[in-house]
């Protein structure tokens, strides 16, 4: 925003003097007010403002709204014990917090599915039961089993009887009553069917018959076609979908076994942060369910990839969870560590509070006595000082000690932007400032979603929404703008501004961090 010049003449000064007498013992200052236009040759250019100095200076442009600027004299300043204090550079030290899903730890979670196709005739393993390694989960009768299992005793046997066949013939040829090509095609043959029999055994193995139940199988015995169905991991059924008599082939998912000794807390991580958060970095993760118990753990994983809709990239932090008290699809908020960034940082009496704005008073370098108002968000408060993420910048010097005064009287003098020029009527004046000032509304994220859960805009003036979540038990805990691509934390009870300047006429929507709550701007 530009800031307004002035003329600070004899007429100024004059009632300055009377609004000192009027107000008794309080600080003096000086109305402000914009010096009216002249076309004359020896005044200033046309549209310009004159200063004290003589100088002619741009007239602000009517669409942008200039910065509140409280003038005071030196006995003023004197009496209100105003300090002047230099913005310095500093670190934001806050945690950078982010909302998160408990999701099963990926590694550690098996899709069991059988290794033979036919019937389940029966199950072992309810949903939610924890299970062992090898632990049997289901039985299922296989003909397709059964068949394997016949063609390797029957490949076994015609091995057996060309062994003994073999034999014969070697015991032929010792006393030449056997040619030697006879033997060699037998051995030949032996090959073939030793081939076949080891087949035939792998195929069993593949169909899940151990070692010791294959040797077990022979002639005369009875030809098993009932197949079991084991847990390949240790954990928790968190899915079952057979039953009893049905039919299933090795593609048919039968059960999902995850072991939830560790989980994954997965959180969306803004565009705008990715420079504070690296893979390795230390992180802690609150549950609104057990709001006394603090996880520990780091992160594992920033996605490469950014959600073109969100402007987000997921990242993972992998806690132990012993007691399994954490669920699958709980919320929590993720706080990283250490994820500072560069801010100019203040002290914290310099910061004041106008409605629901935060502002300091930055001292004019080129004309002592104006104090300029300035919005400023703030991060992480360390000591006596805040570090100050927009607003201000090093070199700038703010008032801290007597900050308050210079907001009391910006009240008094009702400063938000300019006065009207001389000679405007006050319609015109009414209509010049509704085209500055901001519109919008307050917007509260309760229990039961947004109230109101629609606003209604005019379109080309900017607007200013305050959003505040009043409630923890809500998944509200950001707000999203998709067609804007504005996506903004909401921390409890206190206030979030989103500013926009809403183009054409139409809808916009705006919705949680979950896309569950949905609200709507309807611009006229």
């Amino acid at each position: 925003m530009s800031t307004s010049h002035v003329t600070l003449g004899w007429p100024a000064l004059v009632v300055g003097g009377i609004g000192l007498l009027a107000a008794g013992a309080g600080i003096a200052y000086v109305a402000v007010r914009p010096a009216p236009r002249t076309n004359s040759s020896h005044g200033a250019a046309a549209g310009g403002v004159q200063s004290a100095a003589g100088a002619t200076a741009p007239a602000p442009s009517a669409a942008a709204a200039p910065e509140a600027v409280v003038a005071l004299t030196p006995e003023a300043i004197q009496r209100a014990g105003i300090v002047l204090a230099p913005v310095s550079t500093g670190r934001d030290t806050s945690a950078l917090r982010l909302p998160g899903v408990v999701q099963p730890n990926a590694y550690k979670q098996v899709v069991i599915t059988p290794l033979v196709g036919g019937r389940v005739t029966r199950v072992l393993a309810e949903l939610g039961q924890s299970v062992r390694r090898g632990e049997p989960l289901a039985e299922i009768f296989s003909p397709e089993l059964a068949e394997a299992e016949t063609r390797f005793v029957s490949a076994r046997a015609e091995l057996d009887a060309h062994e003994r066949e073999l034999q014969r013939t070697e015991k032929l040829v010792e006393i030449g009553s056997a040619s030697r090509q006879e033997l060699e095609r037998l051995h030949a043959e032996h090959t073939a069917k030793s081939t076949a029999v080891e087949s035939a055994r792998s195929r069993l193995e593949l169909l899940g018959l151990s070692a010791s139940a294959i040797a077990s199988l022979g002639p005369g015995k009875e030809v098993g076609a009932v197949t079991t169905v084991s847990a390949p991991i240790a954990g928790v059924v968190t899915e079952r979908t057979a039953n009893s008599g049905l039919n299933v082939d090795q593609s048919s998912k039968l059960f999902t076994v995850v072991d939830l000794s560790t989980v994954w807390i997965v959180a969306d991580l803004y565009e705008k942060d990715f420079s504070r958060v690296h893979v390795g970095a230390g992180a802690s993760v609150s549950m609104k369910a057990f709001p006394d118990t603090a996880l520990h753990g780091t992160v594992s994983y920033i996605d490469p990839q950014v959600n073109p809709e969100t402007r987000t990239a997921k990242l993972r932090v992998e806690v132990s969870n012993p007691k399994q008290e954490l669920r699958l699809g709980m919320f929590g908020d993720v706080s990283i560590d250490g994820a500072g960034e560069a801010a100019a940082m203040i002290p914290r009496a310099a910061v004041q509070n106008v409605g629901d704005r935060t502002v300091v008073y930055v001292a004019d370098s080129k004309q002592p006595g104006r104090f300029i108002e300035r919005d400023v968000r703030l991060g992480d408060r360390s000591g006596r000082d805040v570090a100050v993420l927009s607003g201000v910048q090093p070199g700038d010097r703010v008032v801290t000690d007597g900050s308050f005064n210079v907001r009391a009287e910006r009240d008094r003098l009702g400063l938000r932007s300019a006065e009207p020029a001389v000679g405007a009527t006050r319609t015109e004046a009414t209509q010049a400032a509704a085209v500055r000032e901001p519109q919008g509304g307050k917007v509260l994220v309760t229990e039961k979603g947004y109230e109101p859960e629609t606003l209604t805009l005019r379109a080309g003036q900017p607007a200013r929404i305050t959003f505040v979540r009043t409630t923890d038990k809500t998944c509200g805990t950001e707000v999203v703008f998709p067609s804007l691509k504005i996506r903004r934390p909401l921390p409890l009870n206190e206030p979030v501004v989103i500013e926009f300047t809403p183009r054409t006429s139409g809808e916009i929507g705006f919705v949680c961090g979950m896309n569950m709550l949905r609200g709507t701007v309807v611009v006229q």
